[in-house]
């Protein structure tokens, strides 16, 4: 075997491993954190519709509704509704900046959102502290490589 082909296949083996570690390691999170969720707005007024756009939000702040539609998938309506829907319950505002328009979470927003997450923050703090501290860091940064590589991954097949 040349150096090229032992490299790649080692690669190969070593990106195997990886994904059967995640697959492992996902449904043991999700069964610890995870609630209960539905379609149906709840006791605080919100459907998980809302409580993704809030999400999403959080983290693309400031965006325009085109672009936060795209990235969830939605239609432009769709994504209309759920604004103003957020924003007469004070948790998203809008803002004109020249020509356009740029939704932001408010405080509220992201205590709403923090809420009413599909993980339980109660349960994610549990697990957190069972965490060695000076792990906490590197793990928290690991979820969000995750979470990066997931979008980059939707959004070019959204582009397909």
């Amino acid at each position: 075997m040349t150096g090229f082909s032992a490299r790649f296949w080692a690669n190969a083996r070593a990106m195997a491993d990886h994904v059967r570690r995640i697959q492992r390691a996902y449904p043991q999170l999700y069964l610890a954190c995870h609630v209960e969720h539905t379609t149906k707005r709840r006791g605080h007024g919100l459907s998980d519709r809302d409580s993704s756009v809030l999400a999403h939000l959080d983290e693309l702040s400031p965006v325009s509704a085109g672009t936060l539609a795209k990235h969830l998938g939605i239609g432009p309506s769709t994504m209309t509704e759920a604004i103003d829907h957020l924003e007469s319950l004070g948790l998203v505002e809008r803002r004109r900046v020249g020509r356009k328009v740029e939704l932001r979470i408010t405080r509220a927003g992201i205590e709403q959102m923090q809420s009413t997450s599909v993980l339980d923050p109660a349960r994610l703090d549990a697990l957190i502290a069972r965490i060695p501290p000076r792990q906490r860091e590197a793990a928290v940064r690991g979820i969000e490589a995750l979470a990066n590589a997931a979008r980059r991954l939707m959004g070019a097949k959204q582009r397909a």
